[in-house]
């Protein structure tokens, strides 16, 4: 994997995590913790994905290295809703 290849699966997980957290009522993430989310993301919504037998359906390949990008969305949307429920919110 090249540095530009790394960007840009960079970029793409934070695009899935940025949509993700909007898709659960979060939108002050970050860039940072975007990318974070897109990463999470992609791993769990594969591992719930593949637990429920059910295909890739939107994956783009950067490089070599496929990236689930539906799976990332659902599952950062998924991650951010958890922490939501989980944490109380502060005024």
């Amino acid at each position: 994997m090249t540095l530009l290849h790394f960007v840009v699966l960079l970029i793409v997980a934070g695009l899935c995590g940025s949509i993700g957290s909007a898709l659960a009522g979060h939108s002050r993430v970050g860039c940072l913790g975007s990318i974070a989310l897109g990463f999470i993301g992609a791993l769990l919504g594969l591992w719930i994905a593949r637990a429920l037998s059910l295909p890739p359906v939107f994956v783009w390949r950067v490089g070599n290295e496929p990236f689930p990008v539906l799976w990332s969305i659902v599952g950062s949307a998924l991650f951010v809703a958890l922490l939501s429920a989980l944490t109380r919110r502060r005024d």
